[in-house]
Order: C-alpha cells, then sequence, then structure tokens
C-alpha cells in the first residue's frame, strides 16, 4: 500500500463520519418534534404523502438518484482497487554528470537482498521489494523461516550481512526495511531407499 492510500482512507472515513452524523442529528431532532408539522412531522413515517408525491411524479429525481448510485459504486471500486496497490519502486538514479548517468533497476537490488537473506541455512525462502520514492528508497522483504531459528539470527543476518550490502549498492545511509518473517517446520528430507 503507498503512502496515498492511508491518506485517502481516513478523508473518506472522516467524509463518511460527517455525513453519519449529520443525519443522526437529524433524526434526533425530527424524533422530537423540532421540525414544523408539514415538512417531517414526528408521529409520521418517514415516507409521508409529499415525499410519496415527490418519488411518484418526478421522473428528474430517479435519473438523479440513478447517477448518484453510480457514482456511489465507481467511487467504491476505485477505493477497493487502491487498498491493494504497492507502490514499487522502478528504478533510482544514483549519480548524473557530464561523464554520464546511473541509474539502478530496483528489482536488481532487491532480488540481491533476496538472496543475502537466503544464504542463512536457516532461512527457507525470502523475497524482497524497493518501495517509497527515488529520494527516500525502502525495502519490504517476506522471510520464511525454520521455526527453530532465533529471532537474533534473523536480525543479525539482516543488520550484518543484507542491508548493509543494499546500502553500499545505492549509496546511501539509510534504508528502512519492513521485514514480514513467517516461521514453518523445516522440510523432512525423505531417504529413498533403491
Amino acid at each position: 500500500m503507498d503512502r496515498k492510500t492511508p491518506r485517502g482512507n481516513r478523508l473518506g472515513l472522516l467524509i463518511v463520519g460527517l455525513v453519519l452524523t449529520v443525519l443522526g442529528c437529524l433524526t434526533v431532532a425530527r424524533g422530537v418534534g423540532s421540525f414544523s408539522r408539514a415538512g417531517a412531522p414526528a408521529g409520521e413515517p418517514l415516507l409521508n404523502g409529499p415525499v410519496r408525491g415527490a418519488f411518484a411524479h418526478s421522473l428528474q429525481l430517479w435519473w438523479v438518484i440513478a447517477v448518484a448510485g453510480i457514482v456511489l459504486t465507481l467511487l467504491g471500486l476505485r477505493w477497493l482497487l487502491a487498498q491493494g496497490r504497492r507502490a514499487k519502486l522502478g528504478g533510482i538514479r544514483l549519480a548524473s554528470g557530464p561523464g554520464g548517468v546511473t541509474d539502478v533497476h530496483t528489482g536488481g537490488v532487491a532480488d540481491a537482498m533476496a538472496a543475502d537473506v537466503s544464504a542463512h541455512p536457516a532461512i527457507l525462502r525470502a523475497s524482497a521489494a524497493m518501495i517509497g520514492t527515488e529520494t527516500h528508497p525502502a525495502v519490504r522483504l517476506r522471510v520464511m523461516a525454520d521455526e527453530t531459528i532465533p529471532m537474533d539470527a534473523i536480525r543479525e543476518q539482516l543488520d550484518g550481512v543484507a542491508i548493509p550490502r543494499m546500502r553500499r549498492a545505492l549509496e546511501t545511509e539509510r534504508i528502512p526495511a519492513i521485514a514480514q518473517v513467517s516461521l514453518e517446520e523445516p522440510p523432512r528430507h525423505r531417504r529413498t531407499v533403491v
């Protein structure tokens, strides 16, 4: 998920919360009889005569409702698609000048980091992806390790081998890393009898 998605989620929830708060306040006001008798009296159903008449005789109202429903559906689909979007970083420009330009494809750097992490014998699998921006890159790791390995060994492999190599490769002092570690039983080697 990129940085814009949580910000959009907060804004959307704020708008929905405000709309629901206003509707709740209007409902309470109607229930205590704050509205006039002609508009929305508290003792009558909400769909009283004037409201039913507006829906029965106004074709434009149905078109407005249909368009609003389509817009809400499209906004909901856009929100749903934004939840799964990952902010993968495609490339980083390390240097540019009169001698040329040095661009690095982050997929190769991420694969090298995953290989560095996987070099530990107790780590079964590892994958990495570069995220963030060109000026503030970060790395997201998924590590599958033997359940008997101490977490310190995984941290030493990351802090002592993989992250320093990536920092040297990207010529940066700092690179944030997010590691998701899953533990599973080590694979049992089957013996075959001939």
